[in-house]
């Protein structure tokens, strides 16, 4: 058996169950369980895996309002804006972007009274220039992930 294309296969499996088994996985890619085990410790020293984390349903859990922030930050304060952003628990994304703002953060919220208080906060630093908010109606897709591409093995 050619290992070619193994790593793809082997993240593209756990993409469709990521508390799949190695026996299970190994079954499935046939190769032996050492292999998958080497090849999965070589995928998360290289920080392709990070983690193996539940996909979490927050609208379940009565976070159904999800705010799109953008920002415009006083350039030297980028790095200092960002990083207050990750930490609040609620932001579920923030990127550093180019055109017309800065930063755009993505956040879940319980209400829309939670979402305002913790837009009125952020406004209130003098660093950040114009803010524009747009609350989602409807999710379309979200946090999806994609297979990787499988190589032609003839």
């Amino acid at each position: 058996m050619t290992y070619e294309n193994l790593d793809a296969k082997l993240v593209n499996a756990l993409l469709g169950d990521g508390r799949a088994s190695l026996r299970s996985l190994a079954e499935d890619l046939d190769v032996s369980v050492t292999t998958v085990s080497n090849h999965l410790s070589d995928l998360e020293e290289q920080g392709v895996i990070q983690g193996y984390t539940p996909k979490v349903d927050y609208d379940a859990l009565g976070f159904d309002v999800t705010a799109v922030i953008q920002l415009k930050v006083e350039g030297n304060a980028l790095p200092e804006i960002t990083d207050r952003l990750r930490e609040h628990d609620q932001m579920t994304s923030v990127y550093e972007v180019t055109g017309d703002y800065d930063v755009i953060a993505v956040g879940k919220f319980t209400d829309t009274d939670g979402m305002n208080g913790q837009i009125k906060t952020l406004l209130t630093d003098p660093d950040i220039n114009e803010s524009n908010t747009s609350v989602v109606l409807n999710a379309v897709t979200e946090n999806e992930q994609f297979d990787l591409e499988i190589l032609n093995e003839d």
